[in-house]
């Protein structure tokens, strides 16, 4: 399996169009932000009525959380 998009190696995009979204595919998000050291990541469902509102949802990888600012 791969990401589907890493943009500038800090924000992993993983895109789905299911009726909702499970623990797995968030599972599998914060696997891929891991594995390839990613601050951020996005999961995004396009099966939604309003993508701004339903479609998106933001993490943050454990690794980066606590760092100094």
């Amino acid at each position: 399996m791969r990401c589907d998009l890493l943009i500038d190696n800090s924000i992993v995009v993983e895109l789905k169009s299911v009726a909702n979204i499970l623990p797995i595919h968030e599972a599998q998000l914060l696997t891929y932000m891991k594995l390839l050291k990613a601050p951020k990541g996005i999961l995004i469902n396009f099966n939604v009525v309003n993508l701004f509102h339903e479609g998106q949802k933001t993490y943050v990888n454990t690794l980066f959380q606590n760092l100094p600012a």
